[in-house]
Parts: C-alpha cells; sequence; structure tokens
C-alpha cells in the first residue's frame, strides 16, 4: 500500500529516525496500472501463462554488463527482456500510484525530504522455469541514478526471489500473486534472483533518479511536517477499499496515546509523549495556516482472529459447538491477530479552536482522514469480543479502544470542517453572521454543508433555528438545502412563525418542494411513527393565524398522503390479524389529519374512504372509539367525524343484515394472478356445489397454488398425495366459510349497536 502523506506525519510525529534502509517494499492494488506492449496488447493482471507466453514471443534474451562490455551469457543471466520503447505505461491511477511510491521509498530509503526521486523506465523481463540472475551490481546509468526500482506483476509462480544483500545485511523479497509488488534499492547493492521453480516471474525495473530540491527551501522537522499537512489537504483522497479518487480531506485526525476524560482534555494536561506530538502538530498547523482542536475518540477495530494454538484452517464446517467461542473475549491476547477486516472512528466530543470550551459532536471519521504514530493494536483495548466461525462469517475479534485525537483543518474550510460534526454550532454561526449584515459570507458558508448538511441528519430541535437562518439567508435554492434533511416529525406549533416567514419569503411553490422532501421518508414508515402528528392541529390551527393557510394545507395533505397510503395497502394485503393491527395503528394520525384537514381536504378523506373495502372498518371503528374516550361530546356532530360514523353505521348495518349463506352454497369470490393456475383455482372457488378438487401439479405449481391459498386466507384446506407423476394436490372447502360470515355479521351488529349507543346517549 503507498505511503500517504498522513503516514509521513505519523512517522515524523511519533520519532521516526532518518537513517533508512538500503531496501524497502510496498504492495498496491493492480487497478493501478495499466501497461501495454507493443506486439501484445493490453495486459491482464493477475498474469496467466498464454498471455506470458505472448510476450516472450515479442522479447529477446537480456544482456548483461560486466566492466565496459556489455555480454550475452545464459550461465549468469537467463531472461528475457522487452525494451521501453515497447512498453506503454498508463492507467487512472498510475500516476499518483507511482508518485506516492517513490516518497515512500525517498523516505523509507533515508534520503533528505527535499530530494524528489524520478522512476525511469529500464525493461520489462520474464523469468520463465529455471531462469534466473546471478548476484550482480547494478551499474550506474545516469549522474543523477541512485538504486533500481523493481516492480513485479502479479503470477502464480515459485521460486524467483528478489535477494538483496548490503553490508552483511540480506533481505529476500517475493512478489505477490494478487498485487503489484515495489522494490527499491540503492545502486551499489548486490543483488540476485533465484531460479523459478514453476510458472513465470514477470517484472518492470525503473532507474531510481534523485534531484535536490530548491536550494532556499526551509529545513527542520517543523517544515516537513508542514509540507506533508500540505500535501494531505492538498491531495485526492484514496479511500483504503476501492479505487475511485475523492475530493481531497477536509481535515485530519492523529489519535493520541492516552485517554481522557472531558475536563481533563487541554493542551496543557497531555500525557506522556501526547504532550509533545500534539504540540509539535498544533505548531505545524499554525505555520500551515490551519487550526486544531483536541478532541476524544472512540475507536472500534474488527481483526480476522482465531484462539491461540488454534488451526483457523483446520474445520471451516459450521459446528453448533461454535458458538460456545462466540461472546466476551476474556484475556485479549489469548487470540492471534492475522488482518484488519475494519475500523470505526467517531469523534464525540472537542475543543473550540482556541482551545477553550467544547462542544458534543458526532462526527465519524474516514480511514484517509485518520494517522497515528501507535497503532490501536499496540494499545490495550478496553473492551473486546470474539465470535467464532459461524458457516459465512466470524473468527473475527472486536477491539474497542478510547483515545485523544489531534484535528486539523485549514482554515478556509473551518466552517464546513466544524459544521460536519456540529450542526448547532454551524447554525448558530450563520445566524450571528445574518445578525451582523454579513449576508455573503453567511451565503458562502451555508453553501459549503451542501456536500453533507442531507447525510448528517441534523437534530430535530434545531429546526427552528434552520427556519430562521433559511429567512435571514435569502437565497431560495441554500435555503431549500438547509431545510430539507428535517423530517415532518420534527414539526410541532412552534414551528408555526418560522414557517409562515419562510413561505412568505420563498412562495407556496418553494414550500411545497420542502414539505414533499420532508415527508418523501415517512410514506413508508411504520404507522407507531406517526405519533408527533398529535400536534398537528395545533400547528395548522396556528399557521392560519399567521395567515399560511396553504402551509396548513400542505403538512395536512403530506400527513393524509402517508396515510392514504398504509390504508391502501392494509386494506387489501396481508393476513387478518397483521393487517387488523397495522390499520388500527393508522386510527390515530387518521383522526389527526381530519382534526387539521380543511373542509376541501377533508371532503377528499371521506371520499377515499369510502372507495375503500369493508376492511376499513378496522381503522375507523378503533378512530371513534379513541374519539369517544378523548372528546366530552358526542362523535356525532364533531367536524369531520359525524361523516365517519355515518358511513361506519350504514356499513355495519349492511353487513350485520346481510342474509345467511345457503347451506349448500360453497363459492369464494376469489381472483388471482391472472395465470393459468389461478384461473383453473379460481373457477373451483366460484363453484356453489364443488367442494374437493383433486389436482395433478408438478412441484412448482402446486407452490404457486399453496401460496395464492396462504396469501388469501381461503377457507380451503390443501394436501398432496404422493402417488404417481405428478403428484396430486386436494383441495377441499371447509366449514370455515360458513363460520367466518356468522362471525362478521355477529361482530358488526355489536359494533353498530355500540355506535347508535353514542348517537343516543
Amino acid at each position: 500500500m503507498v505511503v500517504t502523506p498522513r503516514d509521513r506525519l505519523a512517522g515524523l510525529l511519533g520519532g521516526a529516525k532518518a537513517a533508512g534502509a538500503f531496501s524497502a517494499r510496498l504492495e498496491a492494488p493492480v487497478a493501478g496500472l495499466g501497461l501495454e506492449v507493443a506486439g501484445v496488447g493490453p495486459v491482464r493482471l493477475p498474469l496467466r501463462a498464454p498471455q506470458v507466453k505472448r510476450l516472450i514471443s515479442v522479447a529477446r534474451p537480456a544482456l548483461f554488463g560486466r566492466g565496459e562490455q556489455t555480454l550475452s551469457d545464459t550461465g549468469v543471466r537467463d531472461t528475457w527482456q522487452i525494451l521501453p520503447d515497447q512498453l506503454s505505461l498508463a492507467g487512472p491511477s498510475w500516476s499518483s500510484l507511482l508518485s506516492g511510491a517513490l516518497e515512500h521509498f525517498r523516505d523509507a530509503l533515508g534520503l533528505p525530504s527535499a530530494t524528489w526521486l524520478r522512476a525511469e523506465p529500464h525493461a520489462m523481463l520474464v523469468y520463465g522455469k529455471g531462469q534466473f540472475f546471478l548476484p550482480h551490481q547494478d551499474s550506474e546509468k545516469d549522474d543523477a541514478m541512485v538504486g533500481t526500482l523493481v516492480l513485479s506483476l502479479p503470477s502464480a509462480h515459485t521460486g524467483g526471489e528478489l535477494v538483496v544483500e548490503h553490508a552483511g545485511q540480506e533481505c529476500a523479497y517475493r512478489a505477490s500473486k494478487t498485487d503489484l509488488t515495489l522494490v527499491a534499492f540503492y545502486a551499489d547493492c548486490r543483488h540476485q534472483v533465484t531460479p523459478v521453480r514453476t510458472g513465470y516471474r514477470v517484472t518492470l525495473t525503473f532507474n531510481l533518479l534523485a534531484e535536490p530540491g530548491t536550494s532556499g527551501e526551509v529545513s527542520g522537522p517543523l517544515a516537513e511536517l508542514a509540507h506533508s499537512l500540505g500535501r494531505h489537504f492538498g491531495s485526492p483522497a484514496k479511500p483504503r477499499y476501492g479505487t475511485r479518487e475523492l475530493d481531497p480531506p477536509n481535515r485530519l485526525v492523529y489519535l493520541l496515546d492516552h485517554e481522557y476524560t472531558q475536563r481533563g482534555l487541554s493542551w496543557e494536561r497531555l500525557k506522556g509523549a501526547d504532550a509533545g506530538r500534539a504540540a509539535l502538530l498544533r505548531a505545524t498547523a499554525g505555520q500551515a495556516g490551519c487550526e486544531s482542536v483536541l478532541a476524544l475518540a472512540e475507536v472500534k477495530e474488527t481483526w480476522d482472529a482465531h484462539p491461540e494454538g488454534e488451526d483457523p484452517w483446520d474445520d471451516y464446517g459450521y459446528d453448533e459447538d461454535d458458538e460456545e467461542e462466540s461472546g466476551d473475549a476474556g484475556e485479549d491476547g489469548d487470540y492471534v491477530l492475522q488482518e484488519l477486516v475494519d475500523d470505526e472512528i467517531t469523534l464525540g466530543w472537542w475543543t473550540g479552536p482556541d482551545g477553550t470550551g467544547g462542544e458534543e459532536i458526532s462526527l465519524r471519521v474516514h480511514d484517509y482522514e485518520v494517522c497515528a504514530s501507535t497503532a490501536n493494536a499496540d494499545l490495550t483495548p478496553y473492551d473486546s469480543q470474539y465470535e467464532g466461525y459461524m458457516g459465512n462469517y466470524g473468527n473475527t475479534l472486536d477491539r474497542w479502544y478510547r483515545r485523544a485525537a489531534v484535528v486539523v483543518w485549514p482554515r478556509e474550510r473551518a466552517f464546513a470542517a466544524r459544521g460536519e460534526a456540529g450542526s448547532r454550532w454551524a447554525l448558530e454561526e450563520l445566524r450571528a453572521c445574518i445578525a451582523r449584515g454579513d449576508l455573503g459570507r453567511a451565503r458562502g458558508q451555508a453553501r459549503s454543508l451542501a456536500p453533507f448538511w442531507k447525510s448528517i441528519r441534523p437534530q430535530p430541535d434545531l429546526l427552528d433555528s434552520a427556519l430562521r437562518v433559511a429567512v435571514g439567508l435569502d437565497a431560495a435554492e441554500t435555503a431549500a438545502m438547509l431545510l430539507e434533511p428535517f423530517q415532518a416529525g420534527a414539526l410541532g406549533p412552534e414551528h408555526a412563525d418560522g414557517l409562515a416567514a419562510v413561505a412568505e419569503r420563498y412562495g407556496t411553490g418553494w414550500m411545497r418542494r420542502v414539505v414533499d422532501a420532508w415527508f418523501a421518508s415517512e410514506h413508508h414508515l411504520q404507522s407507531m411513527q406517526y405519533e408527533w402528528t398529535e400536534r398537528l392541529p395545533e400547528l395548522c390551527a396556528k399557521l392560519r393565524e399567521h395567515r399560511a393557510s396553504a402551509v396548513a394545507r400542505l403538512l395536512s395533505a403530506g400527513v393524509w398522503a402517508a396515510v392514504d397510503s398504509g390504508l391502501r395497502l392494509w386494506t387489501t394485503t396481508g393476513p387478518a390479524e397483521t393487517r387488523s393491527t397495522r390499520l388500527r395503528q393508522l386510527a390515530l394520525p387518521l383522526g389527526h389529519v381530519l382534526a387539521a384537514a380543511d373542509e376541501e381536504l377533508r371532503d377528499g378523506i371521506l371520499t377515499a374512504l369510502r372507495e375503500c373495502g369493508d376492511t376499513v372498518l378496522d381503522c375507523l371503528m378503533p378512530l371513534l372509539g379513541h374519539a369517544a374516550e378523548a372528546s366530552t361530546s358526542s362523535v356525532w356532530g364533531a367536524a369531520g367525524l359525524d361523516a365517519i360514523a355515518r358511513h361506519c353505521a350504514d356499513r355495519l348495518r349492511a353487513v350485520s343484515e346481510r342474509a345467511p349463506r345457503a347451506a349448500d352454497d360453497w363459492s369464494v369470490a376469489w381472483s388471482g394472478c391472472g395465470c393459468e393456475l389461478c384461473r383453473a383455482l379460481g373457477a373451483f372457488l366460484g363453484s356453489r356445489s364443488r367442494q374437493v378438487l383433486e389436482w395433478p401439479l408438478a412441484k412448482e405449481g402446486r407452490r404457486h397454488v399453496h401460496t395464492r391459498i396462504d396469501s388469501a386466507e381461503l377457507p380451503v384446506r390443501h394436501q398432496t398425495r404422493r402417488q404417481g407423476r405428478p403428484y396430486t394436490l386436494v383441495l377441499t372447502k371447509t366449514q370455515e366459510l360458513f363460520t367466518r360470515e356468522q362471525t362478521v355479521r355477529r361482530q358488526a351488529a355489536a359494533d353498530l349497536a355500540w355506535l347508535m349507543s353514542l348517537r343516543n346517549g
């Protein structure tokens, strides 16, 4: 993985030495390289044998140098070579990958930080079975050449290790089978390629050229830190997973080593190494034109792990005993960490930029914003939990840490960086800016919130402040952006003044857009989340007092649209018990919207209710029951409720007076999906005399018929007689056909009697 500027920052702050090594290695994803070879075309990675053979067809035996001579001797060097003019290196990420790799190797090899490394393509080398290169030392082909870079393309092979030695030390590097492998070493290092035993080893080699920095460049730790900090904020962000580059990050989060309380977190009371590192980073931030704050971070890491002494590959078949491995990890050291699967870092509190005060925040930071001189794995977690293998997941260890952090952002991005974490602060700043009459600044700051404002979901209690800011901005698009992330559930009578003001400022059409956004995520919510509609009648009444009847209409219509969606779904769908429960949950919000609606909307609601089937009574009767309990007066005569009561009485009377089914009438009214099977089933159900149907059907046909009968709760028993081919599906109409109707008539009569008692009372 390419070393980033934040890795460099972490190393500098952690006291990394600059001596460097004689060789270094890193891996990078194959997506970062696009490669074409003349006569072969695009090269696909990882490499396969047929493609390597095509590469060999355009190659020639490699030469080597001895003194002033250029020789060919397969006893010294046996490999194939493709010259650089036959190669084309491209790809959307190649330039940034190479640039990051060169910075990594500059630091790893201990070159001065002002040095600029450049990689000059030298050759593509292909090693087949038995091929090798004996120990040798590269000749320096340019005065600026300091070393060699070897980029190994991923392929399945054994042998072919690159062995580099210097001053009695030796490092062996094996290429990855799936990723790009880059190794850099100084030109005076002896090195060799061991014989390839199986497969093919293919590499790209480069000459490393070093160019000194400008003579006027400032040196020292502070200058190096400031340089890395500037590169961090000026370079595209690269997520850990994925190859797409993002906009440059808005912040840097440097994790400290110790835990602190809110009261104990200050620049003057940092512990141990935290004090010096934080002071240095704070000074660097000031020099680089940035602000810095102290924060408290909650860190969760998920590791691929297994109990110590256990082979993780021993048994990947699920066993019930595996469940006993899940739970508290106990001694965290009892588990062997293998690979980091995921991490989450959330900031929950931070100080002000001046080091005083502080505020609660909730900000999840991205992996490309975080660095640390001490890895989490080197610290003691405050909690951990192991999950044993469960068939398709598990063998993971979750660990939780509490760490402090220094958070840095450029001054020109300060408002957005703080606003993303604390929307309350952002709105307060905007209100103060508007109050000072600096509308241009306020509008610019508000626009900077747009990329993330919707995703952070501002707290409901901030709606009043957001409404006031929206009015003061006098900028329709920006005002809508600030308000749209709120949900309808945040609304209450206290917002009537602000709602009326924004509607007057921007118009009814603009207000409709905002209200539609508030209700967009409400239409499919569970009915229990409509409890806030209890405040709707009072809110609409106050809006009308503020001469904002159009807003009241929009809000009540929005609630009705959500309730109507639920009614249309549950009056026609689902088992009787579930359907009845869902419709009862809609009773209260329906009552609230009837109380809040104007006459025109109320008439529309009543018309829609009349178009529903009798199942709508499961909503309307509870509605009348709630109203009767809550009101000192009768529901008869109350606005909206009087018409509901009359409508229910008519329906109940018709059901209770319905003639009983004839004893020989076994017909069932039903319509299916229209397929051939459903038409045949419908014909059987519609017959007055047929009670049993024996139906030879294949498995899929039987399953379809079973599903239709069960989903419609038809009074039909279905059994499969497993004889012959295909099996026979036996359908039998049951006595429930008669008992259901009797139960419905009795309940309708009882409900009608209760309803009329309210009227008489």
